[in-house]
């Protein structure tokens, strides 16, 4: 577990992964990895590199942090084959991880008031607890890079099988995911509190369904001239349309995944359904072994064995029933035999025949 692998670390470890997915062929490819995966350390590496930045969180910050969430970690990268470095990263924790954890303290609500809220008593739960794109590729220029992102995490999540999301986010990324057309609401109705060298950051809630087809209406409505949407573009004029129609194309792409799941992969999920169906196989395995060591031991036979004198018996009257249909075969034949004999003197006394 690292957060400060050096740059040709960085750079090796990324051109690895790209020549392991051939087939990922955009500018940009997302993945999802898992926490032991040599990746997740460039994902943890460009999430220190972000948080340092913007909040002052250093490497033994960042560790302190989420040591405790390692291993319950999916790692979002967005990789840039055109230099060959990540852009971009991203982090869930599944059972809803430090927001959990941490959004009693920060909101002054109790675990079950919070949970009841929002009736995920039931259903998988993840914390979007971390969202990090490095500051080249922020802006218009960087649009893809976040676009990629959010669908990387959607596709997860339904891979998942997720139906609820936590988070606490600061309020520039917040106000960005708002834009996008996600509907998050407060965790029990909370305000913003500082955290982590915030100053403003909300703890949030989103059923997961409700993500995808809310971020498609956003795109609808941006797209509209006059359209109503949720966010705020600041912009006047002619640039503010342009900002408009730059916010509904990243909406209608992050909710369809048009020209972008193509270039996407779930290694980590993969592997980790994979031990689900070999232990599933496992399982099945060990009953066909009972099952087969139940018929070469004999099963009911076995017992009947182990009663003084069966098997004798057994085999003294299998031989007494086949000398028995053996004598009734030979009677009748006899029998048949006689028959056919009358019959042909019959023939010839009468002349037939």
């Amino acid at each position: 577990m690292r957060y400060d692998l050096d740059d040709e670390t960085v750079r090796r470890l990324t051109a690895e992964a790209l020549v392991r997915h051939p087939e990922l062929t955009g500018r940009f490819v997302g993945l999802a990895l898992g926490a032991g995966d040599p990746l997740a350390d460039v994902a943890r590496t460009v999430e220190r590199q972000v948080f340092e930045g913007a909040f002052g969180n250093d490497t033994a910050t960042m560790v302190a942090e989420y040591a405790a969430y390692e291993e319950r970690s999916l790692f979002f990268l967005v990789i840039d084959r055109g230099t060959g470095v990540p852009a971009a990263a991203g982090r869930a924790i599944d059972g809803g991880g430090k927001t959990l954890d941490e959004a009693p303290r920060c909101i002054g609500r109790e675990l079950d008031a919070i949970v009841g809220a929002h009736g995920m008593q039931d259903g998988r739960i993840w914390d979007f607890a971390t969202l990090a794109v490095l500051p080249e590729y922020r802006g218009r220029s960087g649009v893809a890079v976040s676009t990629m992102l959010y669908r990387t995490f959607i596709n997860a999540g339904r891979r998942a099988e997720v139906r609820h999301v936590v988070c606490m986010l600061d309020h520039r990324a917040h106000r960005n995911l708002v834009l996008l057309g996600a509907p998050f609401v407060p965790l029990a109705g909370s305000d913003p509190f500082e955290y982590l060298g915030s100053p403003s950051t909300r703890a949030l809630y989103v059923p997961f369904g409700d993500l995808a087809p809310s971020i498609g209406r956003q795109g609808v409505q941006l797209r509209r001239p006059g359209g109503s949407f949720t966010g705020e573009i600041r912009h006047r004029g002619l640039r503010r349309l342009m900002t408009r129609g730059v916010a509904s194309r990243v909406s209608t792409a992050v909710a369809s995944g048009r020209g972008l799941d193509q270039h996407i992969d779930l290694p980590g999920l993969e592997r980790r359904r994979a031990s689900r169906r070999a232990a599933g196989l496992d399982r099945r395995r060990g009953l066909d072994r009972r099952r087969a060591n139940v018929a070469y031991l004999g099963g009911p036979d076995r017992r009947r064995a182990n009663v003084p004198g069966g098997a004798d018996r057994r085999a003294d009257a299998a031989s007494a029933a086949g000398a028995d249909r053996r004598a009734a075969v030979a009677s009748r034949v006899a029998v048949d035999r006689r028959g056919a004999a009358a019959r042909a003197g019959r023939k010839r006394r009468f002349g037939r025949g």
